[in-house]
Parts: C-alpha cells; structure tokens; sequence
C-alpha cells in the first residue's frame, strides 16, 4: 500500500503534490477534531457516573461536539478539493506530457503499439487515475491518519488498547500485501483485456463500411465479441481472486474493534480500568472499525492505481529522439542523402541509398509497393532516425535541427487525410491556430475548397466528422492542401495524394496541388505517368535501393523497371469492357 503511495506521489508533478501534502497535514487536524468527540462524550459519561450532571456539563459536551463536528467539514472540505484538484489536475497533465512526449517519438513506435493501448493509456487509464485514483489515495491516506491519531490518543489512556489496535492493524496490512502479491499476475490480464477491447471496437467502427461491404459481419463481430467476453473473464478474474482477501481484511477490522471492547469489559472487571475509560475505549474501538474500514474497502484498489501509473510511465519512458539541435533556418533548400540505410524489426526496408535533390526542384519516387519510397521520404523529414548514413539539409545533419525548426519545412499531403472533428476553418488553421479569417479563406480559395465549403451548411464554421468523415475523398485532400498551403513550407511531399480521388476531383485536386507546389522543392511518390514525367528527376525504388536513376526520357530509353511501369499502364489505358 505504502509503495503505491509513493509512487503516485512520485507520479503527480511538483505543485499537485504540494497539494497532496497539505491535504495530508490538514487530515491530521481533521483527526483531531474527529477525536474531540471522545472527550465530549466522556463529559457526559463522568457526570452520569458521578451523579454530578450539570447544564454547565452539558453546554462544554456540545460545544466540544460542534467544534468537532464543523472543524471536520470545514478542514475535510479543504482537504478534499486539494486532493481532488491535485488528482484531477495531475491526469490532465500527464495527458498533455503524454502527447507532447508521443509527437518525438520514432513513427515505428507507433507501428509496434496498437491504437489500442495508446488510446486505452490516454483515456480509460487516466481516467481511472483521475476518478479511481484520487479517490482510493484521498480515502486511505484519511483512514490511515486517522487510525494513527486514535491510536495515539489511546495510548495516553491506556497502553495495552494501544496494542491491541497496533497488532491489529499489522495483521491488517499483512492481509492487504498478500492480496496485492494475489492480484500482480491477474491485474495485467486485465489491462491487456482493455487494451485488445478498445482497439478491436476502433477497428469495428472505423472499418464498418468494409465489413458490410465484404459481408464479414459474422466474423468481425466474433472478434469484438471474443474481446468482450475476455474483458468480462479478466474482470471476473481479478475479483475472485480479491473476495477472500478483502473478506479476511473485514474480519480483522472487525476482530480489532471486538477485541478492544472485550478487553476495556475485561480489564474494568478485574479493576485495572476505570468505568470511564473502558467506555471511552469501547467508543475509540467504533472509531478504529471505521477508519479501518475505509482503507480495507478500496484497498482492493490499490493494484489499479499501481498499474496505471505504470502503464502512463511505460509510453513517458520510451526515449524520444534526440530533439535538442539548434534553431536553424535553412538558407538553401538542397537535400542529400548520403549511404543511407535504415531496418525495422531486422528487416532492411533502405539499403544504402545516396541521392541529392537540388533545391526548387521536382524530384518523383517510383516503384513496387513496399519497396522503401515512403519509409524514404519519412526518413528525409526525419520522422525516423536512420540506422546508417545520414540525411543532409542544406550541407547539414537533420539531427543537428531542433525537431520544430526542422518541421517548419516539410509541408506533407498522403494519401490518406485525417482531419480532426472541429470546424474547416480550425482544420484548415491547424498549423497556425491564430491565422485570421481572410488567409483561410484566400488558401482554400488556392486548394479549389473554397466553393463546396460554402455550400455546407455553416460554410467554414462547419463541423466535420473525425477523421473527415463527412466529406468526400477528393474534398478532404483538398482541405488538407489548403492546411500545408497556410503552412507555407519550402518544401512539400506529396505521397500518392491522387491516388484515390475520382476523374471529377482530380481536376481540382491538380489545380491545388499546382498552387501548393508553386516554387517549392517537390517530392512526390506517384504511380500516375502524368505526374511524374515532368519532374526534374526521377527514382526507381526497388526492395530498398535505387535501381534507376533519371528524366522520364533517360528512363524510357534503358530497359528496367521504369520503362516497364509506364508500358503497363499505357496498356491498362487501352483496356475496354466488351
């Protein structure tokens, strides 16, 4: 328990722990006044004992009583918003920390971790920090203050009810480590549960037009329903294995307060305790039974606590790459790359390339699916690290940039947009949140949006669906050039941004791609003849190494994978349905 404390201690940034702390000294006073209710009682006890009951007796019994009453409020109500904004404010940066953290880390991070577990960190993980958390360590930490300050308050009546509650409370703990020891093969099943149920419900939703399509419903639906019924099974699990522990817990609270009542009766029977006291210990025993009780309900929680730390220090642990270069600004926009050779999971996806792109230039990477060109540009805008060789910009290192300065000029457009739920304006502003209006307007006008944008219901102030799922492929590209044509970079990658729009948008795509790439250096992945043939230079890319090099006339005229490529799609052309 005492570890799980302290590494949520740990976990909270400094000034949420400040919070924690005061909360923790004002839970003593809290105790305190908690404990006043034993010498008002006694008043009362030593009036009718003594047959000496006064009114004065009886206004000095409840005013010791209210004291107590409104100093608990009053200091609980204090000590609970301190907890509280201490737990809620600590989640809610780590949140930030996380996803600041995520943006340095190598893309093939992201490759080797599902959505599943990222989301599941970032959501169900912190909000139980938030929720569950602050709730078990605010409870816990009062009960046991306020076992401490009883046990205290005994001690200066009676020593041996002292011990009674202190061997009570060891037995106490014991049961509660034996059930976190119980609980540390069982707790990851169920983290590993949640992780697969919320990356399988991701997949169903995002993929619910394919599995209607292809008719996979039957089978898609297994899956989810495999991932709930192993998150019900994993759950069931944790708590089988927590019930006899926390009933044993139970036992011991109330063993201890029994205990102390049959010892105060016993000892004033044999005249070691006066009347007084043994009915002052009786209540103390009531007192003890309570604050056990608290700790002993949600300490079956402390394991959640333990591993959510864990799992939010797991993704802060990761090494980020190295951001810390200078501020630099390029006077040239010339890229190099010299014996560059980079592997994911023991498999070489670059071998040992070298090519230059001269600035203000259009350079095309063609080539086999899967053989290395997007992983290349990445490498070029230094999402990756290369493994061998380096990527120049400008004669220099891109690991000699600080990451933010070398991102200022890339501008990318992929294939496959994402677009964030909030309004086109703010998706098209993305890079610049405080763009004003007219410079939204004048870069969709450039990306050919600014007409069907208009015809939305709320024209800019629109909200989209996440991910853009409310606009056509076509339209979505084209907000997504209007982005990188706000962000003004020098130099703009364009992976198979046409791939996939219809002959109506394509148009329109081109047009805004002609504004976007207007004295730019351009780095384009394409299989469409038409948007190759032109470029500067062109790269064969094949199983990770250049196998062709040149113009589009160079190329046509030396027997290779080049050639090939535009002599099968010339030939797909001239297909007809008979």
């Amino acid at each position: 328990m005492f570890t799980t404390l302290k590494l949520y201690f740990e976990f909270c940034n400094e000034t949420n722990r400040k919070k924690i702390y005061k909360s923790m000294i004002l839970g003593v006073f809290k105790s305190i006044f908690a404990t006043f209710r034993i010498p008002a009682i006694a008043i009362i006890l030593q009036g009718i004992l003594e047959d000496s009951m006064t009114m004065k007796n009886v206004w000095l019994s409840l005013g010791i009583m209210t004291v107590s009453v409104l100093g608990q409020i009053l200091i609980g109500l204090k000590s609970t918003m301190l907890q509280t904004e201490a737990g809620y404010n600590s989640c809610s940066g780590k949140r930030i920390e996380i996803a600041e953290h995520l943006r340095y880390l190598p893309m093939g991070f992201f490759n080797a971790n599902s959505l599943g577990r990222i989301t599941n960190i970032t959501t169900n993980t912190m909000e139980q920090m938030a929720d569950v958390a602050t709730r078990v360590v605010m409870l816990s930490t009062q009960g046991i203050i306020t076992t401490a300050v009883i046990t205290v308050f005994v001690i200066f009546f009676d020593i041996r009810i002292a011990l009674i509650i202190i061997a009570g409370v060891l037995l106490f703990s014991i049961c509660n480590n034996l059930m976190q020891n119980a609980t540390k093969p069982v707790a990851p099943r169920k983290y590993k549960a949640d992780e697969s149920l919320v990356a399988a419900v991701i997949e169903y939703v995002q993929g619910i037009a394919e599995v209607k399509n292809f008719n996979l419903t039957d089978k898609t639906a297994k899956k989810l329903d495999h991932a709930i019924s192993e998150k019900q099974a994993a759950d069931t699990k944790l708590e089988y294995t927590v019930v006899p522990f926390h009933t044993l817990q139970g036992i011991v609270t109330k063993l201890t307060g029994v205990c102390m009542c049959i010892a105060s009766i016993f000892f004033y029977l044999n005249g070691s305790m006066p009347l007084l006291y043994a009915i002052l210990m009786i209540i103390s025993s009531f007192m003890i039974y309570e604050s056990l009780d608290i700790m002993g309900s949600f300490s079956a929680l402390f394991r959640n606590v333990n591993i959510s730390v864990s799992q939010a220090k797991s993704v802060l642990d990761i090494p980020p790459m190295d951001i810390d270069g200078e501020d630099i600004k390029p006077d040239s926009m010339d890229i190099e790359l010299k014996n560059v050779s980079f592997a994911y999971e023991d498999k070489t996806i670059i071998d040992n390339i070298s090519l230059k792109i001269p600035a203000n230039s259009t350079t095309a990477i063609v080539g086999p699916s899967g053989g290395g060109k997007t992983t290349l540009t990445k490498l070029i805008a230094r999402f990756w690290d290369v493994n061998k060789g380096e990527v120049l910009l400008n004669g220099r290192n891109v690991k000699e940039y600080s990451f933010d300065s070398l991102m200022m000029n890339f501008s990318f457009v992929f294939q496959n947009v994402y677009l964030f739920e909030d309004t086109i304006a703010n998706n098209i502003r993305f890079g610049e949140p405080e763009a004003k209006m007219d410079r939204v307007i004048e870069a969709a006008k450039k990306a050919r949006c600014h007409d069907f944008i208009m015809n939305l219901p709320d024209g800019y102030d629109t909200i989209i669906g996440e991910g853009g799922s409310s606009l056509s492929g076509g339209e979505k590209q084209r907000i997504s050039i209007a982005r990188a044509i706000m962000k003004d970079s020098p130099i703009i990658i364009l992976d198979e941004a046409t791939a996939n729009v219809d002959p109506e948008n394509e148009a329109e795509l081109t047009k805004a791609i002609e504004e976007l790439t207007r004295n730019k250096t351009i780095i384009m992945i394409a299989h469409r003849l038409k948007t190759v043939r032109h470029a500067d230079q062109i790269f064969v890319i094949d199983n990770g190494k250049i196998t062709q090099n040149g113009t589009h006339e160079e190329l046509m005229n030396e027997e290779g994978t080049y050639k090939s490529f535009v002599e099968s799609r010339a030939q797909a052309l001239t297909w007809k349905l008979s």
